[in-house]
């Protein structure tokens, strides 16, 4: 068994809404809170980075399947979206919504079509993220397949 061990610092000199940093790896930036909840909104906050974590996890996990399965693809984009409840002063990260756009080639057949299709729902289930998440946040697909033109 195999275990990868990340590291982040983090720096909040002030109170609630004064600016922190944090540092991991490649990442560093300035944290506040958003100014939706009534925040400076400098640099990120954790509902954006709780975002980008599940998106970039599901992006990879769909672009390595559908390396593994030799399924070539002429462009694979994604626009996500979080939506975080606030009910009686209770905060609640309820849901994120992926949205894949994945574009294959002229020569794509329909079997190419349905792959992309079952991978693109297949790595939501892989996604470590969305396991870490799950019952939790809910997790949705609305998955755009296109064949380009010529």
């Amino acid at each position: 068994m195999a275990e990868h061990h990340f590291h982040l610092t983090a720096n909040w000199p002030g109170l609630r809404n004064d600016v922190g940093e944090i540092q991991a790896g490649n990442l560093q930036t300035k944290i506040s809170i958003p100014p939706e909840m009534d925040g400076p909104g400098i640099g990120t906050n954790p509902d954006e980075m709780l975002l980008g974590a599940a998106a970039t996890c599901y992006i990879i996990t769909l672009a390595a399947m559908m390396e593994r399965s030799k399924l070539e693809k002429k462009s694979l984009t994604m626009e996500s979206e979080g939506i975080v409840d606030v009910t009686n002063g209770v905060i609640t990260y309820k849901k994120i919504i992926h949205r894949p756009k994945i574009v294959l080639y002229h020569s794509a057949t329909k079997k190419d079509y349905n792959l992309a299709q079952r991978l693109a729902e297949k790595a939501e289930q892989f996604c470590m993220i969305s396991r870490a998440v799950k019952g939790n946040v809910e997790i949705e697909l609305e998955t755009d397949i296109q064949i380009a033109a010529e």
